[in-house]
């Protein structure tokens, strides 16, 4: 609602959140964004992140948990859906999933592989890994 009220002729009904996932660590960034937030600590489970390529990878082996880079999360003003190849990937608070750990979803980039793909492997982020 805030963002909305900051743009004219935004409406909120048309406002949806997207991300993009930087290839900053923590320590990298001193000042916060003109718009949105940046979130850290976060944890993949069941894959690895390609920090140069910005994009899913298959996990490598005997890691459990990948430590992301910062995600860049802020509002936009659209009619369009969601990109359909990006991976709608679910982010729970601790790493048993139930509805209620559940936070919501980060869409991550995905070229090698259809989002299903990352889906049947039980893709997540995690804010908790203990």
């Amino acid at each position: 609602q805030e963002v909305t009220r900051q743009h004219k002729g935004w409406s909120l009904d048309c406002v949806i959140l997207q991300n993009l996932v930087t290839r900053f660590n923590r320590e990298d960034i001193h000042d916060p964004p003109p718009e949105g937030v940046y979130v850290y600590g976060l944890f993949l489970e069941g894959a690895s992140w390609d920090r140069k390529q910005g994009r899913l990878m298959e996990s490598r082996p005997k890691v459990l948990y990948e430590p992301m880079p910062v995600i860049y999360l802020y509002a936009v003003n659209t009619t369009s859906g969601k990109d359909p190849t990006l991976y709608e990937c679910p982010m729970y608070r601790k790493p048993k999933r139930t509805d209620a750990t559940y936070i919501g979803s980060i869409d991550l980039e995905t070229t090698d592989y259809l989002p299903s793909h990352w889906t049947l492997r039980g893709v997540a982020l995690l804010c908790d890994i203990k």
